[in-house]
């Protein structure tokens, strides 16, 4: 074992062996590997290429050195490519700590039976009046990135559970195209993270609609691990132990305190509030609609190449919500 697994249970050592292809003999030479081919891309700024940082990119995606790089372009081409989402990129941004401390993300305290750490979003509490989907957007990347420091967490990776009970038509048609190709490019395309499953409980028809959108432009393996439970807890519970969820998925531990995660990333500026109006955001969110368009929108990319997450068509159809009110 290297001082880089320092932080990996035996079990989970074993693990990512068997699972993700992880030799502690190669470890220093597949990490080289990687950022040997940060030269065939100089049309990105990779602001980190430490040994610690490449690892996690490897772990996500099983020691493929090329699928480990791609995922590594894609993640700093992405930050590149949306400057305005990482500016003031912490918890104590005003939009990020609003939404952190609505349970945008919530984290539970217990981890699965496979030690996959639970996120949980309760999507009736976007109050669209005081942040935007972009700060809840960059508060669930920055729940991420501090996360995914865990080397336990690298290997073992997430579960999501979004609970959409009382989620409005109205909030629903706020979801245009360019903001959900934001997020899938985000979360799925540009972060070295394994999610194992992805759970809707409670969704209402129209977000079945959504879905059934944004469907084409997933992965296989991601359309794979995304499960519709509507209001049967009870297929929920067979993958996930009630045991270890709170009662609002049926659980037998208390309801979950929204603002759990939000004190450990901000500690004792959790309570020192500054007034925050959603529209000091706004421009950056026009701004980024403005530069991505449904058109441009590609199912997801297996290879990377220069400029493969650059939005270069500019009409009015992106802001068009996918489903209208009228």
């Amino acid at each position: 074992m290297t001082h880089l697994q320092a932080g990996l249970s035996p079990e989970t050592l074993e693990k990512a062996k068997l699972e993700l292809n992880e030799n502690p003999e190669t470890l220093h030479q597949d990490i080289q590997e990687v950022r040997d081919m940060i030269i065939t891309r100089p049309d990105i700024g990779f602001l980190r290429t430490d040994d610690a940082f490449i690892l996690k990119f490897l772990r996500a995606r099983k020691f493929n050195h090329f699928e480990a790089f791609r995922l590594l372009a894609q993640y700093f081409e992405y930050r590149q490519q949306n400057l305005d989402m990482f500016k003031n990129f912490k918890a104590t941004d005003p939009g990020i700590k609003q939404a952190l401390k609505d349970g945008f993300p919530g984290v539970l305290s217990n981890l699965d039976h496979y030690g996959r750490k639970i996120l949980v979003l309760f999507a009736s509490n976007w109050d669209q009046s005081r942040y935007t989907l972009i700060d809840i957007l960059r508060a669930i990347l920055l729940s991420l990135e501090t996360m995914i420091e865990d080397p336990e967490l690298q290997v073992n990776g997430f579960i999501l559970i979004i609970d959409w009970s009382n989620f409005t038509f109205k909030q629903a048609s706020k979801l245009t195209p360019s903001m959900l190709r934001l997020a899938i490019e985000g979360l799925q395309d540009s972060f070295p993270s394994r999610f194992g499953g992805i759970h809707f409980v409670n969704q209402p028809w129209y977000i079945h609609a959504l879905y059934t959108v944004i469907r084409p432009f997933l992965k296989e393996k991601t359309r794979k691990r995304i499960f519709m439970h509507g209001n049967n807890l009870n297929s929920l519970h067979q993958l996930i132990h009630p045991e270890i969820l709170p009662s609002e998925f049926g659980g037998m531990l208390p309801p979950y305190d929204m603002g759990t995660w939000a004190r450990t990333l901000l500690g004792h500026e959790y309570d020192d509030d500054n007034e925050y109006v959603s529209d000091s955001y706004n421009m950056s969110f026009k701004d980024v609609e403005k530069t991505l368009s449904p058109k441009s929108m590609k199912r997801s990319q297996s290879v990377v190449e220069a400029g493969v997450l650059k939005h270069i068509d500019k009409d009015d159809e992106n802001t068009q919500p996918l489903l209208s009110l009228d």
